[in-house]
C-alpha cells in the first residue's frame, strides 16, 4: 500500500500544471491585492499599497490528480485604469469581481464589471462574486458578543458609531444577485483569511480543464511552468512581480 501512496505521490510531484489565468477586477480599495497576497502568500498588510496599473502573481492548487497554476492578473481598482481592463481580462478563464460589503457602491461597480465580463470577455469564463472585509463588519457573532461584553463593561453609547463599522451589503442580497447571474458567490476576509482559499479552489473545480490540456496538447506552454508540487494544496511560486510605477499609501484593506 506504501508503495502504492508512493507512486501516487511522485506522480503528482512530476504532473505538469495547468495554466488558468485569472483577473481580479473592482473598485478601489475593496481590497483585491490583499486577497491575492493572502491566498499567495498567507500574508496581511495592514496599509496596503495601492496597486498601478497591475500585478502579476501566480500560485499552484492540486484538485484531485491535476495541478492548476494560477497566472493571477491583479488591476488597479482607479477608474482612470478602466481602459486597460481588457488587455488583462482578454482569454481569462477565470475572474474575481470583489466588491466591500460595507461599501454598497462597491457591490453596483462589481456589477458594471459582470456585465463588461459577460459582454466582451471569454464566453466560459467563471465569474466569482466576491464580499470583502467581513471582519471589518458587523454580523450577528459580533453583536452578541458586544451585548455580552455590555453587561460586563460599561462603554459609552455615543462612541459606539465609531467603534464598529456597519454592513451595508446584505449577504442574501448580493447571493441572490450571484444566483440569477449564473456566478460563483463568496464573502471573505483577507485580514483573517476567511474564505480565501475557497474562493480559488471553487473556481478551479469549475474551469474546463480538459478543455484547456486538449487546446495546448502538443504544443510548447507560454513562459514556461514549474510542475513541482508539494503535498500541501497550495504552495508559494517565486515568479510573482508587479506592474507599473511608484506605489501610493493607501487605507486599510481587510
Amino acid at each position: 500500500m506504501s508503495n502504492a501512496n508512493d507512486a501516487a505521490g511522485n506522480a503528482a510531484a512530476n504532473m505538469k500544471p495547468v495554466q488558468v489565468k485569472l483577473v481580479l477586477l473592482g473598485e478601489a480599495a475593496v481590497g483585491k491585492s490583499s486577497l491575492v497576497l493572502r491566498f499567495v502568500n498567507d500574508e496581511f498588510q495592514e496599509n496596503k499599497e495601492p496597486t498601478i496599473g497591475a500585478a502579476f502573481l501566480t500560485q499552484k492548487c492540486r484538485l484531485e490528480d491535476k495541478v492548476i497554476k494560477f497566472e493571477i492578473w491583479d488591476t488597479a481598482g482607479q477608474e482612470r485604469f478602466h481602459s486597460l481592463a481588457p488587455m488583462y481580462y482578454r482569454n481569462a478563464q477565470a475572474a474575481v469581481v470583489v466588491y466591500d460589503v460595507t461599501k454598497t457602491s462597491s457591490l453596483e461597480k462589481a456589477k458594471s464589471w459582470v456585465k463588461e465580463l459577460q459582454r466582451q470577455a471569454n464566453p466560459n469564463i467563471v465569474i466569482a462574486l466576491t464580499g470583502n472585509k467581513v471582519t471589518c463588519a458587523d454580523d450577528e457573532e459580533t453583536v452578541e458578543d458586544e451585548e455580552e461584553d455590555a453587561q460586563e463593561v460599561d462603554y459609552d453609547e455615543d462612541d459606539e458609531e465609531d467603534y464598529r463599522v456597519s454592513r451595508q451589503v446584505p449577504t442574501e442580497e448580493a447571493s441572490a444577485y450571484a444566483q440569477e447571474s449564473g456566478l460563483l458567490f463568496f464573502e471573505t476576509s483577507a485580514k483573517s483569511g476567511q474564505g480565501v482559499r475557497e474562493v480559488f479552489t471553487e473556481i478551479a473545480k469549475k474551469i474546463p480543464l480538459e478543455h484547456i490540456l486538449a487546446s495546448t496538447r502538443g504544443g510548447a506552454r507560454p513562459n514556461g511552468t514549474n510542475g513541482n508540487n508539494g503535498r500541501v494544496d497550495l504552495q508559494r511560486d517565486g515568479a510573482n512581480g508587479r506592474l507599473g510605477g511608484p506605489q501610493e499609501k493607501g487605507a486599510c484593506a481587510c
